[in-house]
């Protein structure tokens, strides 16, 4: 059955360059359509070849530091090698995403012209695209290395040589993490750096509609949404992806290596990804929707899909584990069903925070009647609340799938549970983050139809697109953040399994002194990482402001509509700062981990991942929904209630919505890939880290 996974690799890929096919089959609109979407992307091209010539140096760096760790027998040959692909795997789904993003928004707005489901289909193949494309690489990348290392380690002994391949795998998911930390991080200073300097002074000073064409930051906002929502979004799961499948692959080795079946338990979770490709790909198919602009009826032919592909999975994998690990073993299969289960209530939650349909996103419209610190104050209050069942669910999840799976009887066998919730909670990847990156195709054909003076009908139904894209990418984030705590503990047990078989013996006692230093400083550093990412956004926007300000007051006859603002100059702008201000939030998730273990033992080194995984898991979701919840109380009040656009309660909901920016685009999702980023450089760095670690 392990033919499931390359298979479902290749069926991923074709059926996304299939849509690409099809969305490309249709007409971008007007030449002033075509112009608008041309410029976002040459801004989209020009800030990732930036992006990448940058992140190009830091891997070739990298990759000299463990080519220099394997010449001095720390690491084995293959992990260099495995860390550039798993970088470049990454930032290719990335690029591909936002590629076919670039050339969607325009179709859907044209589309838009004629028929809302027209519309919902282009962008949402747009975004299926970059779903597949995850799900098929991350999986081909995952099967050429396991059948290559398979291969070399032919000669061995099953045991070690299942060893040698799951170390190997679990070390390649270090580039995906690092890939996926600087597109994350650096997409989201551009897009909230071009997003709050444009809305602090179209909207607010200006008092000129979103996406007016006359706002200078216009082409740099929507750029943004491309390079930030989808190819740092993309980048994001992929490495979610991988690093779940190998590190329950690397528990799968301990957990049935007294049972003589490890080869099996370390191939059920390839297999369950190639299950869920087929099934992501099955609900794709029933995402319709009518020509009604209602939020319900397009919600629901969102769901009509995920649910699909859910019920599909949980029915399917009963019969892999059956088939693979017997009837003995069934409790995997029960701890495939929890994570699936927590996944789709962690994304209902966040649905119910952030949603305009529910109390607590219209209580933060209500308390803009106040003015801009009570709405602060109503969305912080919003975003510590929602916190409460995620934590319940994960929480669950953990003790549920750990206990299921046969934990009482046997630790590992425990351990693997949880790590086979994560690749359960993921398997549904490829639709839910269609869902997901679908929204900011829908935002900027939004942008495109109010640019090129569309009619009202156009607008309305692209806006009824982009206010469920709001929904569903909170959406996606609560779901990408709870799959990153089960991800991260999966990969902390894969790391304590590391540490033995490297022959070292750990103290894991809550009052062992070292560990709970590390626990305060884990708990301490997302803290310090968001701090770095907002400021940075701050930075960048006022560069962006200031820039906009001139270009009003000094460009004759802009605000009048007769002359062209210098779209380029702010796209420049941003584009510099984020390249800048990125590198310093991302050396602190790589050094981190390092540093510690060093300085303090590999005991601090556990409290460290512990500590920052309960904090991270915890500010993230606050930081994402308190953002969401923002951002649709100001699209409700722009609808036509609490007083309706332009009102002084619009302009309060605008500087929450502006607060919210960089907690729910830049900070929140950047703390995902920060809590499994320190994990892997810890199992990569394992042997050097004992070997000269200042505490023996």
């Amino acid at each position: 059955m392990l033919f499931l996974a390359p298979v479902g690799s290749l069926i991923a890929i074709f059926f996304a360059i299939f849509l690409i096919w099809r969305i490309l089959r249709h007409d971008e609109g007007t030449s002033q359509m075509k112009e608008i979407a041309e410029c976002v992307r040459e801004g989209a091209y020009a800030y990732i070849k930036r992006q990448y010539s940058i992140v190009g140096i830091f891997f070739a760096v990298m990759f000299t530091v463990l080519f220099f760790l394997y010449l001095r027998g720390y690491l084995i040959i293959f992990v260099p090698f495995a860390f550039l692909t798993g970088g470049f795997f990454s930032g290719l789904c990335g690029f591909i995403g936002m590629s076919v993003a670039t050339r969607s928004s325009a179709r859907t707005t044209n589309a838009a012209r004629t028929s809302l489901n027209g519309a919902l289909q282009v962008a949402f193949s747009s975004g299926a695209v970059m779903g597949l494309m995850v799900v098929g690489l991350g999986l081909l990348d995952l099967s050429i290395w396991y059948y290559f290392l398979d291969w070399y380690y032919r000669g061995l002994d099953e045991a070690i040589r299942i060893q040698n391949i799951t170390s190997t795998m679990l070390n390649f998911g270090m580039g995906a993490s690092c890939m996926a930390l600087f597109a994350r991080v650096g997409g989201g200073i551009f897009t909230k750096a071009a997003d709050v300097g444009a809305d602090l002074v179209g909207k607010i000073e200006a008092g000129i509609p979103e996406d007016d064409p006359r706002n200078p930051a216009v082409i740099a906002d929507n750029v943004g949404d491309n390079v930030g929502d989808v190819a740092g979004m993309g980048a994001d799961l992929y490495e979610s992806y991988v690093g779940a499948i190998v590190a329950t692959m690397a528990l799968g080795s301990a957990a049935f290596i007294r049972y003589g079946i490890s080869l099996k338990g370390i191939t059920i979770p390839l297999v369950m990804a190639g299950v869920g490709v087929v099934a992501s790909v099955i609900g794709i198919l029933f995402v319709r929707s009518g020509e009604k602009a209602d939020q319900n009826e397009l919600l629901m032919a969102l769901r009509k899909g995920v649910f699909t592909s859910a019920a599909l999975i949980a029915v399917a994998s009963y019969f892999v584990i059956k088939l693979v690990l017997g009837m003995e073993f069934i409790g995997v299969y029960w701890a495939v069903l929890s994570g699936l289960i927590a996944g789709i209530i962690l994304g209902l939650s966040t649905e119910y925070f952030t949603s305009d349909k529910y109390p607590p996103t219209r209580n933060v419209a209500k308390s803009a009647s106040t003015g801009p610190a009570t709405v602060i104050i109503s969305g912080l209050s919003v975003g510590m609340l929602s916190t409460v069942i995620p934590v319940v669910v994960v929480a669950i999840a953990i003790l549920s799938s750990f206990y299921l799976s046969g934990g009482a009887r046997d630790f590992n066998l425990g351990l693997y549970g949880v790590g086979i919730a994560a690749v359960g909670m993921l398997s549904t990847l490829g639709i839910t983050l269609a869902t997901d990156a679908y929204g900011p195709v829908a935002d900027n054909a939004g942008g495109n139809a109010e640019m090129s003076h569309q009619p009202p009908e156009v607008r309305r139904r692209t806006d009824a697109l982009d206010t469920l894209g709001n929904t569903t990418a909170a959406t996606g984030k609560g779901f990408a953040i709870g799959s990153a705590a089960l991800s991260a503990l999966a990969l902390i047990a894969a790391y304590r399994e590391h540490i033995h078989l490297l022959g070292k013996s750990l103290n894991t006692d809550l009052m062992n002194p070292r560990l709970l230093a590390g626990l305060f400083i884990g708990g301490m550093l997302p803290f310090a990482f968001c701090s770095l990412t907002m400021s940075a956004v701050g930075r960048a926007a006022s560069g962006v402001v200031m820039e906009v300000r001139r270009q009003f007051r000094e460009i004759k006859g802009l605000m009048q509509g007769e002359a062209k603002p210098d779209y380029a100059r702010c796209v420049m702008i941003v584009t510099k700062s984020a390249q800048k201000e990125m590198i310093v939030p991302s050396l602190l998730a790589i050094l981190a981990p390092i540093v510690v273990g060093l300085l303090m033992g590999i005991e601090a080194g556990v409290g460290l991942l512990t500590g920052a995984l309960v904090s991270g898991f915890v500010l993230a979701i606050m930081m994402a929904n308190s953002g969401g919840a923002w951002d649709n109380a100001k699209k409700y009040i722009e609808s036509g209630h609490e007083g309706g656009k332009g009102s002084q309660n619009h302009k309060a909901a605008v500087v929450g919505d502006t607060v919210g920016d960089p907690f729910k685009d830049t900070a929140g999702p950047s703390l995902n890939i920060l809590i499994k980023l320190m994990s892997m450089v810890s199992i990569v760095f394992a042997s050097f880290i004992i070997a000269n670690t200042l505490v023996k």
